[in-house]
């Protein structure tokens, strides 16, 4: 019972931060029908920022929350900048193009800023500082730590002001109706390529809050860091329902708690042949169930077709 309660408590954590991660994906396709495969190596920017920022102030005499918190701002605020700036110049001139130009696009956007970020921040893995106590507290026999507490509070309330936002804002109802249609949604005042370059500037935001969660989470960051994480989160998005902000957060959430749970039971169920390594399996085993059994997520919220 403790090994479950644990790998609960480790799926919930990662899957708060798939979570982040898909709703970008889940809010730019839903709005231009662009899968934006770049969205990892955005999480994976925010990371090395924050790593940057919390090094060269590491003499200041900050307390550690003083630290984590400016450097994720700082990291937050380079994210938004990056990803206005990729909208702008790499996905906006092909947006009346053929579907597969753009998604091309988005892939060449991640191998140029997984290059960028290997000339600027170097190849090497970096620890990332220790900046919270991390002394464990018991919780039915398993235990949880300072920053997974924060991970998951602090993931809880930016995904309940989102949804606020989306559903509760004059941006939110632009990004609704844009979604719905951009033609109709001009003629009635609203302003598509500004709602687009806000949700990327979004998306950003909370991809960068998931980076340097992962980063205080897994104690390290490398340029590469951000491909598998972003792999995944797209994964969750299908699982919940692409399109769909709630199914990003509920896939996220199951697809951490699967990757948990079979990483903690893998041996037993194969007799050793397999072990905690293989986890990774798992989020690509669920895509294929998905995409055969119910392509259009557990939610089944489909994009309406565009006009």
């Amino acid at each position: 019972m403790d090994i479950f309660i644990q790998q609960v408590i480790n799926g919930l954590v990662v899957g708060s931060m798939y979570a982040l991660v898909a709703l970008g994906y889940t809010m730019v396709y839903g709005i231009i029908n662009l899968i934006n495969f770049a969205h990892g190596e955005v999480l994976m920017v925010g990371a090395l920022v924050s790593w940057t920022v919390v090094t060269v102030l590491a003499d200041s005499g900050l307390p550690g929350w003083a630290l984590l918190l400016l450097s994720l701002v700082v990291a937050m605020l380079a994210c938004m900048v990056l990803n206005f700036v990729i909208e702008k110049l790499a996905y906006r001139p092909l947006r009346s193009a053929p579907r597969l130009a753009p998604l091309i696009t988005a892939m060449g956007m991640s191998l140029l800023l997984q290059t960028l970020a290997m000339i600027i921040w170097k190849p090497d893995y970096k620890p990332y500082p220790i900046l919270l106590p991390d002394e464990p507290y018991d919780f039915f026999g398993a235990t949880i730590n300072v920053a997974q507490i924060l991970i998951l509070g602090v993931t809880a309330v930016v995904l309940a002001g989102l949804m606020a936002l989306i559903h509760g804002t004059r941006l939110g109802r632009a990004m609704r109706a844009t979604a719905e249609n951009p033609r109709v949604a001009q003629l009635m005042g609203v302003q598509p390529d500004k709602v687009i370059s806000a949700t990327f500037v979004i998306g950003a935001a909370l991809a960068a809050l998931a980076g340097v969660m992962w980063a205080v989470n897994y104690g390290s960051v490398q340029h590469t860091m951000g491909f598998l994480p972003g792999l995944k989160a797209f994964t969750a998005a299908v699982f919940g329902g692409i399109g769909n902000l709630g199914g990003a957060v509920v896939g996220g959430l199951l697809l951490g708690l699967i990757e948990a749970l079979g990483a903690g039971y893998i041996g037993d169920l194969t007799g050793g042949v397999l072990g905690s390594n293989y986890q990774d399996i798992f989020a690509f085993a669920v895509l294929i169930l998905i995409l055969t059994l119910r392509p259009q997520g557990l939610l089944g919220e489909r994009v309406a077709d565009r006009a």
